[in-house]
């Protein structure tokens, strides 16, 4: 068995058009494809992630919410490789976005920052090396 990559990373939100905003417009993520699934009353949204990743945001009828910030047992939260974390850290702040400090990864040297999507979801800018 060979695993290639991470194909997509899904994520599930609580208000379809708010986190769709959220994604593309501040984010500023292509939208690759939206299709509407009357049976399961759900939006998925693919989207593309720099060069080749994407994330399926989809949206489900009450689904329950996360049960606690950040350490819930599963994903722990999605980490976007950037050129500039500074510019990065100013535009989300410009659109509203609350952006932790800056720090310094101990094992890497490398920067990061977190701030969360409209739904608490932890989302983290990694500066490249």
């Amino acid at each position: 068995m060979s695993i290639n990559k991470i194909h997509h990373t899904a994520i599930i939100c609580s208000n379809y058009e708010r986190s769709k905003k959220f994604y593309t417009e501040i984010l500023g993520l292509e939208i690759l494809a939206e299709t509407y699934r009357t049976e399961r009353d759900s939006y998925k949204l693919d989207l593309r992630v720099g060069a080749a990743d994407q994330i399926e945001l989809f949206s489900f009828p009450g689904a329950p919410k996360r049960p606690s910030y950040p350490e819930a047992q599963g994903l722990r939260h999605l980490a976007f490789e950037v050129d500039d974390i500074e510019e990065l850290v100013c535009e989300l702040e410009e659109q509203g976005v609350t952006v932790e400090p800056v720090r310094i990864d101990e094992g890497t040297g490398l920067r990061f920052t977190f701030f969360s999507d409209p739904d608490g979801l932890p989302l983290e800018l990694y500066e490249k090396s």
